[in-house]
């Protein structure tokens, strides 16, 4: 499971994301980017920087 903070993107934001996938991550900071912190345009340097900031997290087994 892929785990992104936004506020270790834009400080003071807590919103958080998850997913299976480090596109699907990167798909949903992209959208939160446009609707929550207003960027109309979103360089490639942005994206590598979520990606950056994009971390692995353990699972547990149940």
């Amino acid at each position: 499971m892929k785990h992104f903070e936004c506020g270790t993107l834009v400080p003071g934001c807590e919103w958080h994301t998850r997913a299976d996938e480090e596109a699907e991550v990167i798909r949903r900071v992209v959208d939160h980017l446009r609707v929550t912190h207003g960027e109309e345009l979103i360089r490639p340097a942005t994206v590598d920087h979520i990606k950056e900031r994009i971390r692995d997290e353990q699972t547990t087994p149940t």
